[in-house]
């Protein structure tokens, strides 16, 4: 093989791709492996390179495995970096998982091993994003009274807040999207639901980042709370006590389109 014994895999990036990378592993003894994603794949490059197709049989086999040898918090912390779309958490996913199969102890808090140190930050990344997300989303209400949020976090947080937002909302129809991966959750009172749609067609202002225009008939309350809002914002703003570095630092600008007093 090239690359000193390297074998590359190529998978779709999924948590379930992930789980067969670890089947596979195991399965031919494979220990230095090296990911790469199905859209960066330089096929015929390496003559050890293997594509992942994605099994959901070998994937529950790996994770009810993991499940015996991890905590709780442990899985969820491996549960919140797949959902990082990072090539390099991904990367110690796998090494997490072959450093794991290969001990007879507990290993989940041996932060000297370079990816169980890796885990737990990036973990903490994806719980921050989630976290604001649950506290920045904003719905406008539109004449058929669904309440809709377009949003654009860092990480694939979605599955992290509908929960919240099905506690928080429980009689409210609503839509939460994810302008950048291009699908969203639908609550319609009883059920959640994956949907997809274009986001163009309802914020006429997605591409240049300025704030939400939606072409979507709003109600005509939602002009007016619209207002409220801003008003209230601008009541409790004490203009001689700003801090634009404080403020971003808790409020990245990345955020601002998504708030509606950031547009006074």
């Amino acid at each position: 093989m090239l690359g000193g014994g390297i074998v590359y895999y190529y998978f779709d990036g999924s948590m379930v791709g992930l789980l067969n990378c670890v089947f596979r592993a195991f399965q031919f003894k494979e220990f230095q492996v090296k990911l790469c994603l199905f859209e960066n794949a330089q096929h015929g490059l390496f003559s050890s390179m293997v594509e992942i197709p994605n099994n959901e049989q070998h994937a529950q086999r790996v994770w009810v495995a993991l499940q015996q040898r991890l905590s709780k918090s442990a899985l969820r912390q491996f549960y919140f970096t797949s959902l990082s779309e990072s090539l390099e958490a991904y990367q110690h996913l796998l090494n997490y998982c072959i450093y794991v199969f290969s001990q007879n102890r507990l290993v989940e808090k041996d932060y000297s091993h370079p990816s169980v140190l890796a885990i737990s930050q990036w973990a903490k990344k994806v719980g921050r994003e989630k976290h604001r997300m649950e506290a920045f989303i904003r719905f406008k209400k539109t004449t058929d009274e669904l309440f809709l949020s377009l949003i654009r976090p860092d990480f694939n947080v979605l599955p992290l807040i509908q929960p919240h937002f099905k506690r928080r909302y429980q009689d409210q129809r609503w839509l939460i999207y994810d302008e950048q991966r291009k699908y969203g959750f639908y609550y319609d009172l009883h059920d959640i639901h994956e949907v997809s749609l274009e986001a163009n067609e309802i914020d006429q202002n997605i591409e240049n980042g300025a704030s939400q225009s939606f072409q979507l008939q709003l109600d005509e309350q939602e002009f007016l709370y619209d207002q409220l809002w801003k008003d209230y914002f601008n009541s409790i703003n004490i203009k001689e006590r700003k801090n634009i570095k404080l403020h971003v630092q808790y409020l990245p600008k990345r955020y601002w389109r998504y708030l509606n007093e950031k547009f006074i």
